[in-house]
């Protein structure tokens, strides 16, 4: 009953380097770990790659053959991939008894539209696979009302079309703030509460305002299924990085694999290791990585201006 996490996001969200973090972190906790790369294109990984799907098909293979574009190229690959999925699973059954980690491809139509993917992870699934889906996206898209709401779409786009365990996180939350400051405080992103606040913004910005239908039509959407959440994850922070891996061990039942050895409860063990929710304290994640949300940083202008005109009082 091997356990892995399948780990998906948009390019440039951190999924190769959160792979090569992830590694180093079970090595130095004594966890056997094997990472599978099943992207064509990832090219200088800088982790020592168990199985990689270059050594069944490259992306420049695909491109140069069949006359495709780099997104046609990387379709075509996963659909290769699918096809001789018994070349995936005889590479598989030497590493069963690893923990394994899958470093996807960053395109989002293959998690979207595309069925390749899912089918793999079907097939996986009949094979006793415990899996759970790790879909990193930039933390910095919270700066910007209308990229948050994308990103939420997105999340739930993808939970529903793979149909798995699903941790949701804000990567690279370090560098959030370079990007701007955020209208509220970060556990209104990680606990996407109520978004009408963030109609107001949609609704005066001049790119967006004159959506304005469209944007309420999709805030309803996203609270009405009321599924997505996130955690946040800064690589170089090994508390982040153990709090996100207890949520995922959590998530794929890995915390659990030891009931046939032992004769633990399963209430037991989950009270061992908390609630979901109380794994990560946001506001001890904001005082360490964020300054000011931007209307306390609003307030703090207020205050300076009151105390710089003291007749302005009298």
């Amino acid at each position: 009953m091997p356990f892995a996490q399948i780990v998906v996001g948009p390019p440039g969200s951190g999924k190769t380097t959160y792979c090569h973090g992830l590694s180093q972190l079970f090595k130095s906790t004594k966890r056997d770990c094997a990472i599978v790369n099943l992207d064509p294109a990832n090219e200088n990984i800088p982790y020592d790659c168990d199985i990689d799907i270059s050594s069944l098909i490259t992306l420049e293979d695909a491109i140069d053959t069949f006359g495709l574009g780099p997104n046609g190229g990387m379709i075509y690959c996963l659909e290769y991939l699918e096809k001789n999925i018994d070349w995936l699973l005889e590479q598989l059954d030497k590493i069963q008894d690893k923990y394994i980690i899958f470093d996807c491809p960053g395109q989002v139509e293959l998690y979207t539209h595309n069925t390749a993917i899912k089918n793999i992870i079907n097939i996986l699934e009949k094979r006793d696979y415990r899996l759970c889906v790790v879909h990193l996206v930039d933390a910095h898209h919270c700066t910007d009302p209308s990229k948050y709401i994308s990103v939420l779409l997105l999340s739930l786009q993808i939970m529903l079309q793979l149909g798995l365990p699903h941790v949701n996180v804000l990567s690279k939350v370090d560098l959030m703030e370079s990007y701007g400051k955020l209208a509220f405080n970060l556990d209104f992103y990680t606990e996407v509460q109520d978004l009408h606040y963030l109609l107001e913004q949609l609704n005066t910005d001049k790119q967006t305002a004159k959506y304005k239908k469209l944007n309420e039509a999709l805030v309803e959407l996203i609270e009405d299924y009321n599924l997505v959440g996130f955690y946040t994850l800064c690589v170089e922070d090994k508390d982040s990085m153990i709090n996100l891996v207890r949520v995922i061990d959590k998530a794929n039942g890995y915390i659990y694999g030891g009931l046939e050895k032992a004769n633990e409860s399963i209430l037991w063990t989950a009270a061992k290791v908390g609630g979901l929710g109380s794994l990560e304290d946001i506001k001890e994640v904001q005082e360490r990585y964020l300054r000011n949300t931007w209307e306390e940083t609003k307030e703090e202008e207020e205050e300076e201006k009151n105390f710089a005109n003291p007749n302005d009082i009298i």
